[in-house]
Parts: C-alpha cells; sequence; structure tokens
C-alpha cells in the first residue's frame, strides 16, 4: 500500500508541475513586421497576435508579449552566440517566440520548434510588364472589357436611333413608297461607317438625322483618338522583350538587375544550393552587390520597373496585395515554413504543435491568412497604364445619348408639325392624324391600309 501512495503522489507531483508551466504567465517575444505583427496605440496587432489569442485558448495559458530588444529574428554572431529572438529564448529571457521565424537546421538545434502555420518559398516580385507577354488580340487591350461593351452598345444605340428617326421624320419618308432610305440594314452600316470615318451614304436630310450624325461622328472621333493614344502607349511599355517567368529566366538575361536581403536565409539557400542556376543567382547578387536594406526598399525599386526583388513568398504577396503594379511570379523554390520557438524539452511544443494542426484542419489559419492578407487591388489583371478606365468616357457616352436624345426629340416634333398642317387640311384632329401617320410608318408592307391609298386618291 505504501508503495502505491508513493507512486500516486510522484505522478500527481509531475502531474502539478507541468500544469504550473502552463498556467503560468509566458513570456512572449516577437518582432514588428506587417502583417504578422503591428503596433496600435499600445498594443499589438497582427496574424501572429491573432494565431497567439487562438492557440492559448487551445492550450490553456496566459501571456505577456514583448518586442526584440536587437530587432534581430534570429542568427548567430562572430562569438558563436545567438541574436534576436532565438537568442533570448536560448538565454531564457523569453519562454516563446511568436513571430514569422523560419524553420531551419540551425535553429532547430538551439531551439524547439513546432509545426509550421504557414508555409511560405523563394519568389520573385517585379514590375507588371515585366512578367507579361503580348497575346494574339494586342489590338483590344488600349480599353477594358466594360469599354467595348459599352461602345457596342452605343453602336446599336445610334443604328437604331437612326432608324426610328428615319420613320419619324417627314423629311425621310417618302410617302409614294411608303418606306424610307434608311431601313435597319442601312442604319448599321451608316453608323459603322461613321465609326471608321468612312463615308456611307446616302445621309439623313432632316435636322434630327443630322443632328444625331453629328453627335455620332463627333464621338467617333475623340473616342479613335483615344484608342490610338492607349495603343501607343500600351506598345511603348510592353515593346522590350523582357519577359521572366522564373528564376531561369532571371539568370539568363542581363538587362534587368536582381537582388534580394543581405543576411537572410534567401541568400543563404542560393549560396548553398548545388542547382547551376541558383549558383549564377548567388554569383551575380554578390558580384554587383544588388542587395537591399529592407523589404520596402525592395518593393520600390521593383515598383521601378528595372530590378526583380527575390524574397519569401508570403511577403511578396503581401506587397502584390497593397501595390497593384507589382506581380509575383508562379515559381516557388525552397518551401519552407514558420514555426514558434520555445526552448528545447519545452513540453509546450507538443501542445502548441497540436493546437497549430486542429486550428489549420478547422480552416481558422486560412481564414487569417485571407484577413491579413486582403487586396486592395479591384482587379489585379489589369494594368492601370494601358486600359482607360470607363469612368474617364462617361462624359463622352453622356454626350452621345443626349444627342440621340434630341434627335429623337426633334423628329418627334417635326411629325407633329406635318401632322397638324395635314390636319389642318383634312380637317381632321391632329391627335387622329398623329396616330394614323404613326400606324403608317410602323407597320410591315403587307399590311398597308387602303386608307392610305384613298387619301393618295384624294390628294390627287
Amino acid at each position: 500500500m505504501s508503495l502505491s501512495y508513493v507512486v500516486l503522489f510522484m505522478f500527481f507531483l509531475f502531474d502539478t508541475r507541468i500544469g504550473l508551466a502552463v498556467e503560468t504567465e509566458l513570456r512572449i517575444t516577437t518582432i514588428e513586421q506587417e502583417p504578422y505583427v503591428m503596433s496600435k496605440g499600445t498594443e499589438l496587432e497582427g496574424f501572429c497576435m491573432d494565431l497567439l489569442h487562438e492557440v492559448a485558448k487551445k492550450v490553456g495559458f496566459t501571456y505577456k508579449v514583448h518586442l526584440v530588444k536587437d530587432g534581430f529574428y534570429g542568427k548567430v554572431d562572430e562569438s558563436g552566440r545567438w541574436k534576436g529572438m532565438i537568442g533570448e529564448v536560448v538565454r531564457g529571457e523569453a519562454d516563446l517566440a511568436v513571430a514569422p521565424l523560419t524553420l531551419t537546421a540551425a535553429r532547430e538545434k538551439a531551439v524547439g520548434m513546432t509545426k509550421p502555420f504557414m508555409q511560405t518559398g523563394i519568389s520573385i516580385l517585379l514590375r507588371r510588364d515585366r512578367s507579361q507577354t503580348q497575346d494574339s488580340f494586342t489590338f483590344l487591350t488600349p480599353f477594358s472589357t466594360q469599354t467595348w461593351i459599352c461602345l457596342l452598345v452605343a453602336y446599336l444605340g445610334t443604328a437604331a436611333c437612326m432608324f426610328l428617326i428615319a420613320r419619324l421624320s417627314p423629311c425621310e419618308w417618302a410617302p409614294q413608297s411608303e418606306q424610307s432610305v434608311f431601313s435597319i440594314v442601312h442604319s448599321l452600316w451608316y453608323t459603322a461607317g461613321g465609326l471608321t470615318l468612312q463615308g456611307a451614304g446616302p445621309h439623313p436630310k432632316s435636322l434630327s438625322g443630322r443632328v444625331v450624325c453629328c453627335c455620332w461622328w463627333l464621338f467617333t472621333l475623340f473616342l479613335l483618338a483615344r484608342y490610338f493614344t492607349n495603343l501607343s502607349t500600351s506598345n511603348t511599355t510592353q515593346s522590350s522583350p523582357l519577359v521572366v517567368k522564373g528564376f531561369e529566366d532571371l539568370a539568363s538575361q542581363d538587362k534587368m538587375e536582381y537582388g534580394c536581403l543581405a543576411g537572410t536565409s534567401t541568400l543563404a539557400f542560393f549560396k548553398n544550393s548545388k542547382d547551376m542556376i541558383h549558383r549564377r543567382i548567388y554569383e551575380h547578387i554578390e558580384r554587383s552587390k544588388s542587395f537591399v536594406s529592407s523589404m520596402d526598399e525592395g518593393v520600390r525599386r521593383a515598383k521601378e520597373g528595372n530590378y526583380a526583388f527575390i524574397g519569401e513568398s508570403v511577403s511578396l504577396d503581401l506587397a502584390v496585395a497593397h501595390h497593384c503594379e507589382l506581380v509575383r511570379t508562379h515559381e516557388v523554390i525552397g518551401m519552407r515554413g514558420y514555426s514558434i520557438a520555445a526552448p528545447i524539452g519545452s513540453p509546450l511544443i507538443k501542445n502548441l504543435s497540436v493546437a497549430i494542426l486542429q486550428l489549420s484542419e478547422a480552416g481558422d489559419l486560412a481564414y487569417l491568412r485571407s484577413k491579413w492578407w486582403t487586396s486592395q487591388c479591384l482587379d489585379p489583371d489589369q494594368t492601370e497604364t494601358a486600359q482607360g478606365p470607363p469612368n474617364g468616357f462617361k462624359g463622352l457616352f453622356l454626350f452621345l445619348s443626349l444627342g440621340l436624345g434630341l434627335g429623337l426629340l426633334l423628329a418627334l416634333l417635326e411629325l407633329i408639325t406635318h401632322s397638324r398642317s395635314t390636319a389642318a387640311e383634312q380637317k381632321k384632329s391632329c391627335c387622329a392624324v398623329l396616330i394614323e401617320q404613326l400606324s403608317l410608318r410602323f407597320r410591315t408592307n403587307k399590311a398597308r391600309p387602303q386608307e392610305t391609298a384613298d387619301n393618295n386618291k384624294d390628294k390627287a
């Protein structure tokens, strides 16, 4: 019996010590980097802060967060000592390091690392026009799809308006043949001729028809001027044959400079790689000293157009979300993960790894990713330089709409005036004559009333 009590006491003591290790307020070290950790007044927010909150609820501990003192993630100095967040965990100044810490073999030897909470790799960031080739429909690029649709609607609307005016206006309607020169086919052909700045007679005789023609001609004149201006700009922008889709394209050209952050795991990957393309990239970076001092500098140089910034894909995705003129290539190499660091042998590592896996399986990590990597670009596949936005054509389309409306109104006034004079001659009401004229103009040739023939006899 005494042996059983001793075993139970030791198990209770061990379980209590583990519980105290978890329930004690943990010291968390982190580093500011958008969007993982960002200062908001006196508090911190970001992806890692939300991750820490969710993990703490599942594992069951409280915590206090502080920023790393020396501003480093974790590297070994000349004396062989760890600096940054890894150094604070090694020296016991922090219980956990929650940040975008890349899981590497060197760090795994110094501290304990959990299962990765985010996968990343190495990719290329560059300006959008440096990564796209010209397709077979380059002539469509000066205008957006919405603008082309609006132009088609304007063309059909103008042709329909010409057809209606030819039916309403007495100057266009021939009473003897009971038809107009401007049939629906001729209206479409005449409007297309105006769109291409070519004549397609006969031309309208009425004031209303000429008003519509003048508005359509002015509309097409300004539209074509805008089209050729945008087409010239597009060809100038895309005239360079340089196209970069991956690291092989980058290494095989010498027109564009490229580089990465100095002293990072990205540079170490190219240095230690046995791939010839990766070695060429490393030798070029070392030879030209094309390093950047910060992520912001790399993004700025990429936006200038003659620089390709090599970095971790998740960080480049954030830059693309904030800068619509940038794009990240699809090729990703050197896949790695971001993990939480803890002291070697810490009982928290297992529990934290299980919590991370549970969050991943529940879709919570994907939700946090979409929350903090929200794109500010309405359409990332559209370039801002070549395509004219629909807002730039609002005034032009409004001018055409007013012209079409004015033409229809004038045609209707011409018909009313003609109906009044006819009603005075025939001693009928104006409304009756107007209805008769409208019925005559919009009936098919097979359904002509006998009244029209009788009226023509009376006139004779």
